[in-house]
């Protein structure tokens, strides 16, 4: 069994690899597309934005690496039974529960990869591929308003102008109220400059405001030290999409807005997305497994191969799909993000345990 265990790891591994370079190079080609009228904008040239497609392949790793399993998966079972390979591995007495045992290490262990891409070097590599081009073409970070970034930090609301890829803050707004919603003070500053050790931002140029029942005060600063819970780490989010965050920065995101009273449904989908979007590796795996034919002769692989596909491309947008009617209606995060990937888990192990019995 053991022998005939590694045999089988080595076809599905070399199967999977193989069909996931072949999506990346696809995605890569779509990438470069896309980005093609940019080149030429001040200093983003070929290089700097084949720089930057290659910063987006972990991203997309992350996406596919399901998707790879499924089709790996049904293409190497496919070549077993293609070659009554399968035959004679079942009739040597290694039962289908085996087979899914296997099958199921298998997609754990892609399902911890896609863990670690997604918590550790899709954010990271997005970050830097969306630095490296707001760099490049000397941009800014795309604003939710024309007025710039606004934040909301307990009784201050914040307004920043523009924010630089170095993340310096330029044209900062700072209006603070009362309990009852007064205004109290209006604070602008020219430059923010974030200060690591210090966990403060130091400002520049800050013209100053204060509204008091009897008269309106007013001063100039050069400099002043600013505290304030918006850190850069909480200012990234403006750099990479809330799907391609870390499920450890979603979490300190949420409970930023959680504090100030915001919506947190996106995002809050987002980190359980994060949190379960690894588990379809295992379930992409016993699906196939569920269209693999017992014997040769049973016929018509090249139809199950294309209808395994079609149910892992079905999969990968129906999961999108969920998250956006759960964001639109406003269902429960969890099960937006979640129910898909069990349903799925579910429907193998349902279609395993069927083709036993028959």
């Amino acid at each position: 069994m053991r022998l005939i265990s590694r045999y089988m790891l080595s076809q599905l591994i070399s199967a999977t690899l193989y069909t996931l370079v072949a999506l990346l190079a696809l995605y890569g080609f779509f990438d470069i597309i896309q980005e093609m009228p940019h080149v030429g904008q001040n200093s983003y040239d070929m290089q700097a934005m084949l720089n930057y497609v290659a910063l987006l392949v972990p991203g997309h790793c992350y996406e596919l690496l399901p998707l790879a399993v499924l089709i790996g998966v049904l293409v190497a079972m496919t070549q077993l039974v293609t070659h009554s390979e399968y035959t004679i591995i079942r009739t040597s007495g290694v039962t289908l529960l085996n087979i899914a045992s296997l099958l199921f290490a298998f997609g754990l262990i892609c399902a911890l990869i896609t863990l670690f891409l997604g918590e550790f070097g899709a954010p990271l590599a997005q970050q830097k591929a969306e630095q490296l081009k707001l760099s490049a073409t000397r941009s800014l970070v795309a604003q939710e308003f024309h007025s710039g970034i606004w934040v909301k930090d307990n009784s201050n609301f914040i307004n920043v102008r523009e924010m630089l890829p170095d993340q310096t803050l330029l044209g900062i707004h700072v209006y603070t109220y009362d309990d009852n919603y007064h205004l109290v003070s209006t604070s602008h500053a020219d430059r923010g400059v974030y200060d690591v050790n210090r966990k403060l931002w130091k400002l520049s140029d800050i013209n100053e405001t204060t509204f008091t029942p009897n008269r309106i005060v007013t001063r100039h600063l050069g400099q002043l030290d600013w505290h304030s819970v918006i850190e850069p780490s909480i200012l990234n989010v403006l750099l990479v999409v809330p799907e391609q965050m870390s499920a450890m920065n979603l979490m300190t995101y949420i409970r930023h807005l959680r504090d100030n009273n915001q919506k947190t449904q996106r995002y809050e989908i987002a980190m359980w997305g994060k949190l379960f979007y690894p588990l379809a590796c295992v379930s992409m795996a016993l699906v196939a497994l569920a269209f693999t034919p017992k014997q040769r002769r049973h016929g018509q692989l090249g139809l199950r191969l294309f209808a395994g596909i079609c149910i892992g491309v079905a999969f990968h947008f129906t999961n999108r799909l969920f998250g956006y009617l759960g964001l639109l209606h406003d269902w429960n995060p969890a099960l937006s993000a979640t129910l898909p990937t069990l349903l799925f888990l579910l429907a193998g192990i349902a279609l395993i345990a069927h083709q036993e019995t028959r």
